[in-house]
């Protein structure tokens, strides 16, 4: 399963860089992967090259942050837009590009609007979590939970919604733009940062593996292997929350990858050990992403399609499944 999921990425990385809205001959995009330079550089080089390697690791950070909250919520359908984790980065971001009066906030600060950004999707995000977190000690029903989950969603898109009326109509726009999702927001000049969060992140991921897998056993069978459940679910909730408001902050609302993905790995590995299920999940991820980039290439001028309108398509038949599978979530 590892060596096909390498090699999906493999293929769907090169076809992203190959394939767009724009057809380009082959031998001219192996010119410029190989150092050389001609006409079509600017598109290949600055647009689908970081575009890639976007979804690589957007779709790899998005899907982990999922299987983080379903392991450390005990819920299979716990994920960053059941739990409105999304959308508590949604509203972070709505403050910063909404009640600030700053449309162009990332088009005239520079790498400081960006920063702004991503610290109002991590602030929104890690409020949402620490208010779910308290319910999950005080709600014992899974269904509960995530009727709450839903329920913080309602009520932080009405104060969304509340920013979108009293915002200017450059704001409103800008930030409706965002809501799309894209994975063409980040450019160049921010993917290594984009690049390097993203990795140092997975990487404290990769390093909670066994406190995860004692996690499914139980709080008393994990104090007993030694682990610190509190310090854990510390480290997992900053984690998935940092991993969810860097991937909303750069490229809008993913949803559904997050809820899918870890169950599509767990249906295709038949295990609950996340020594395999967290690194296959990361590759899985980046193949679905890679997938839905592909996707919202539309030929000619028309440009990409939203990539919050494709995502569902693949999620949301994975998640019907579960739940009718699943007759625990109650």
């Amino acid at each position: 399963m590892f060596a096909m999921a390498i090699a999906l990425s493999v293929l769907l990385f090169a076809a992203n860089i190959f394939y767009g809205s724009i057809e380009i001959p082959a031998a001219d995009v192996w010119e410029l992967l190989s150092g050389g330079d001609n006409r079509w550089s600017t598109i290949v080089m600055d647009i689908r090259l970081p575009q890639a390697v976007t979804a690589l690791l957007a779709g790899a950070a998005i899907s982990v942050a999922g299987l983080l909250l379903q392991t450390l919520f005990n819920n299979p359908l716990a994920g960053p837009e059941v739990l409105g984790i999304n959308s508590g980065a949604g509203l972070g971001v709505a403050v910063v590009m909404l009640a600030s009066q700053s449309a162009a906030i990332t088009a005239s600060i520079g790498a400081g609007g960006y920063f702004a950004i991503l610290a109002g999707a991590f602030i929104g995000a890690l409020l949402v979590m620490a208010v779910i977190l308290l319910l999950s000690s005080m709600l014992r029903s899974r269904l509960y939970l995530l009727v709450a989950g839903v329920a913080i969603s309602y009520l932080v898109s009405s104060a969304i919604s509340v920013l979108n009326y009293f915002a200017t109509s450059e704001g409103v726009h800008s930030f409706v733009v965002w809501g799309m999702g894209s994975l063409g927001s980040v450019s160049m000049e921010y993917l290594p940062f984009f690049s390097f969060t993203i990795g140092a992140l997975l990487v404290l991921a990769l390093m909670m593996m066994k406190p995860l897998n004692a996690l499914l056993l139980g709080d008393a069978y994990a104090t007993n292997l030694g682990v610190s459940v509190v310090r854990s679910r510390i480290i997992l909730l900053c984690a998935a929350g940092l991993l969810t408001a860097v991937v909303t902050a750069f490229c809008g609302p993913v949803p559904f990858i997050g809820l899918a993905v870890p169950h599509i790995a767990r249906l295709l590995l038949k295990s609950d050990n996340h020594r395999l299920l967290l690194p296959f999940s990361m590759l899985l991820g980046g193949v679905v992403l890679l997938l839905c980039n592909i996707i919202c290439q539309l030929p000619g001028e028309s440009g990409l399609m939203p990539l919050g309108a494709i995502t569902p398509l693949i999620g949301a038949p994975v998640i019907i499944y579960v739940i009718i599978k699943d007759k625990s979530v109650r």
